[in-house]
């Protein structure tokens, strides 16, 4: 690694390789020679006179680029297409004259582009599936454990750990998804020309339309996409990568809110992430042990959030046919947005493959509060044995704020039962009180919830990805 020079901290420190070398020159230049091979093929197939020979010739030399002479020719002809054309040129003397036949700089730039985004969502898209995956698994583990529910960040109704699990588990449904429609409706650029017009392929056709349509088709086919752009400027839509950004500003939401909750919870001492023996919270509290990966997931997902805007700001300014301030954004913003997506779904996977429950700290959390929540069993329990709802409301009331008050003024436990059990008006049911108090009738239908939601929603989803979900992830800093 070349320590003197500022590298993104994304493919340096934390993008996988698969991720890194989808974005990496050596793929987007390799695919700028494919594209250019299958050009000449398809033009060969529809009559223009171009040999075997030339073709072979292309074939062989994909792979052998000449980096340092590409960069001396790109300061030379300040074009970075051009420079690659001349280069291939060099490589393949006898196909240099049908290299790049009636194309523009957007042949190779935009379909590169779009064949890097399929690849990509292909690459995210099984990470998404095992992520819900791993929730899915703990979520039934956990589907009866009762835990405290909050609404307003204020102890609600219990729901159960498996329960909260499943919203997690249901906005990253939305995300997978959204990013299946993302993928699945890109198309090729194609053989659109200078202006989307197609004149130059028109020109080279002698006028044939026919011929010209079926280029496109031809050269979509052999990209390995089903359908391509039928109009166009100098470019394909920018709006397209505002969609393809957007999908991913929502995945990172969604990992933002999974793994807020989880820092939440970590500070109740009620869920951890993984924690290794050797791991430092921090240098100079021995005792730390800080949710470092929820708290990556969740500095990368503000990032990735802040990136779509890059994309619809982009999107808005294409003038006319295009405009080239798309260019130097565009290839910060596209790898930018991909390799933190993919980032994010390591770091989420590896969190979810090693969750920590404390349920006896889960328990003594919600007995602090669910003296307060069974008022209304204990009210119908004294109706049921003739008591006044009434007096028993107030009566328990008055209990309850002197409760409240040995627990916020003086950091006492909850006494609230013992209150009541000591209060002559309760003793009609004073044997009963204890099993008022069970958390499991307190969490409604959550466990089976749970299930349902799981084999519903959860199973169909992951069924596309069933030979994906294997593997754990690694966070190697």
């Amino acid at each position: 690694m070349d320590r003197t020079h500022y590298q993104t901290p994304l493919s340096s420190r934390y993008a996988s390789e698969e991720m890194s070398y989808n974005f990496s020159e050596s793929k987007k230049f390799s695919t700028w020679r494919r594209l250019w091979l299958f050009l000449a093929k398809a033009e060969k197939e529809l009559g223009l006179n171009i040999t075997d020979e030339q073709i072979e010739e292309m074939q062989q030399n994909l792979n052998t680029i000449d980096f340092e002479f590409v960069t001396e020719e790109e300061k030379r002809t300040r074009h970075d297409v051009m420079a690659h054309v001349h280069e291939f040129a060099l490589r393949c003397p006898k196909a240099a004259s049908v290299i790049h036949l009636g194309a523009t700089s957007c042949f190779v730039g935009d379909n590169t582009d779009l064949i890097c985004i399929r690849d990509a969502f292909d690459i995210l898209l099984p990470k998404v599936a095992r992520c819900i995956n791993r929730l899915s698994d703990f979520a039934v583990q956990y589907r009866s454990l009762p835990t405290l529910g909050f609404t307003h960040m204020q102890p609600a109704q219990l729901v159960t750990v498996g329960k909260r699990a499943c919203l997690w588990i249901n906005d990253l449904l939305m995300d997978l998804k959204n990013m299946e429609r993302a993928r699945n409706e890109l198309r090729f650029r194609g053989c659109k020309g200078t202006t989307g017009t197609q004149a130059s392929f028109l020109q080279l056709f002698d006028g044939n339309e026919e011929k010209v349509k079926r280029l496109d088709e031809l050269v979509t086919s052999y990209a390995g996409f089903k359908k391509n752009y039928l109009v166009c400027g100098q470019t394909y839509s920018r709006k397209v990568d505002a969609d393809c950004l957007a999908v991913l500003a929502s995945l990172g939401a969604s990992v933002h809110k999974v793994c807020t909750d989880i820092r939440l919870l970590a500070t109740m001492k009620e869920i951890e992430e993984p924690f290794e023996s050797t791991q430092i919270g921090s240098s100079a509290m021995p005792y730390k042990r800080n949710p470092m990966r929820s708290e990556r997931c969740c500095s990368l997902s503000r990032h990735l959030i802040a990136l779509a805007a890059n994309a619809f700001n982009t999107a808005s300014v294409q003038w006319m046919e295009r405009t080239l301030d798309d260019s130097a954004n565009r290839r910060i913003t596209l790898p930018e947005a991909f390799l933190t997506a993919d980032i994010v779904l390591n770091t989420l996977q590896n969190i979810t493959e090693g969750l920590v429950v404390y349920p006896a700290v889960i328990n003594r959390h919600i007995m602090q509060e669910l003296p307060f929540m069974a008022s209304e069993n204990i009210i119908v329990a004294i109706v049921k044995k003739g008591g006044n709802r009434q007096e028993c409301h107030e009566i328990i009331r008055v209990l309850s704020h002197e409760a409240a008050l040995e627990v916020k003024q003086k950091g006492l436990d909850n006494d609230l039962i013992s209150r009541i059990k000591n209060h002559e008006y309760f003793a009609p049911i004073k044997d009963e009180i204890d099993s008022l108090l069970n958390a499991d009738t307190f969490v409604g239908r959550a466990p089976n919830q749970v299930l349902e939601f799981i084999e519903a929603e959860v199973k169909p989803a992951l069924e596309p990805y069933a030979s994906q979900l294997r593997g754990k992830a690694e966070v190697n800093v």
